[in-house]
């Protein structure tokens, strides 16, 4: 009996530091994320990494503390370091791979939920950052997920939150003048609320020059919408005073008077009174409804969490609320953009 003593008295640091390590972990889980049940996976991502290596250092005391011999214990000491550098080295074809990639881009922190990014022929706004991937809502108000390997193996274009430049190109002939041009595209852009415009020559073609508009733009949320103006306005620009949007070459196509120009006409954009009609409604509101409500989630979060911790703070208990409420809708399956843009009730 003695040996048997002697044997689980060997044990018994081992033991003390298994209890320890299960104690901290649970400790840690608690404090990092199940008393903090609001948080998103962005910001979840680091809480869990601590733990990782948390974990992974506890592992390592506890290989340390159990009763084996120095050569034994350096021989699982070396197991275990084959073992990571293996997965570290196959994580090229893997989802380690994928892993490492969104600690990567959560360290740059290059974009964020709600951010408009083009990756290859893709172009959207920002609706989920996970540990494996990226989700974006495009144009069509579809989703299309992106791998984080692919994010950092490919140029990415973000577009900058605080502004961006809003251009459109257009080819008139050579008979009106460049200056006359620039005046009309510099006023399309006022007209649109684009700051500091200004207009370039792109190329002088073999029937007509190409002509390029751009101008900054503070509130990136309209993007789409626009762009889509800025062409309109730069069509009324451009016709208001005369100026044909056409090549020459198309007078060899058809036949036309001397005096005949192709404007359309502007009787459509009244209505039956003279009044103009108003635009069409935005759609960033149709198409990017998922990107909103993600970027809302992200904010109201970061508001919660520099409140005050008090139960009965009411401000605190409407974020609670609005957490909640965006994360049903974000959780809950894709509606009809007409659904989405009228919600029942």
């Amino acid at each position: 009996m003695a040996w048997l003593t002697e044997l689980l008295g060997g044990f018994v640091p081992a033991l003390i530091v298994i209890a320890m390590i299960v104690v901290t972990l649970t400790c840690l889980h608690w404090w990092l994320l199940a008393r903090r049940k609001e948080l998103g996976n962005e910001a979840r991502l680091p809480r869990q990494l601590i733990l990782a290596g948390v974990t992974l250092v506890g592992l390592l005391v506890l290989i340390l503390a159990l009763p084996i011999s120095d050569t034994l214990r350096g021989q699982v000491l070396s197991f275990l370091g084959v073992l990571l550098t293996g997965v570290i080295g196959l994580s090229s074809t893997t989802f380690v791979a994928n892993a490492m990639a969104g600690v990567m881009l959560r360290v740059v922190g290059q974009f964020r939920p709600g951010d408009f990014i083009r990756l290859q022929d893709q172009f959207g706004r920002v609706t989920e950052r996970g540990l494996f991937h990226v989700e974006i809502q495009t144009e069509d108000r579809d989703l299309t997920t992106f791998p984080n390997l692919l994010l950092i193996t490919h140029p990415l274009t973000v577009v900058h939150r605080a502004g961006t430049l809003v251009s459109a190109q257009v080819s008139l002939g050579y008979d009106i003048h460049r200056a006359d041009v620039e005046a009309a595209l510099s006023e399309a852009a006022e007209q649109v609320g684009l700051k500091d415009p200004f207009v370039q020559v792109v190329s002088l073609q073999d029937f007509s020059v190409l002509y390029r508009l751009a101008g900054s733009l503070e509130e990136v949320k309209h993007l789409l919408t626009v762009r889509s103006n800025l062409r309109k306005a730069m069509m009324d620009a451009l016709h208001g005073r005369g100026f044909e949007i056409a090549s020459p070459t198309l007078m060899l196509q058809r036949q036309l008077q001397p005096d005949a120009a192709i404007i359309p006409n502007t009787r459509h954009l009244l209505d039956d009174s003279g009044a103009a009609l108003p635009d069409a409604d935005a759609p960033e509101a149709k198409v990017f409804d998922k990107a909103d409500d993600a970027e809302a989630l992200e904010q109201a979060r970061q508001r919660l969490t520099s409140l005050d911790a008090a139960a009965d703070n009411p401000e605190r208990a409407a974020l609670e609320q609005q957490i909640a409420d965006l994360e049903a809708r974000l959780k809950a399956p894709t509606e009809a953009p007409d659904q989405a843009a009228n919600p029942p009730g």
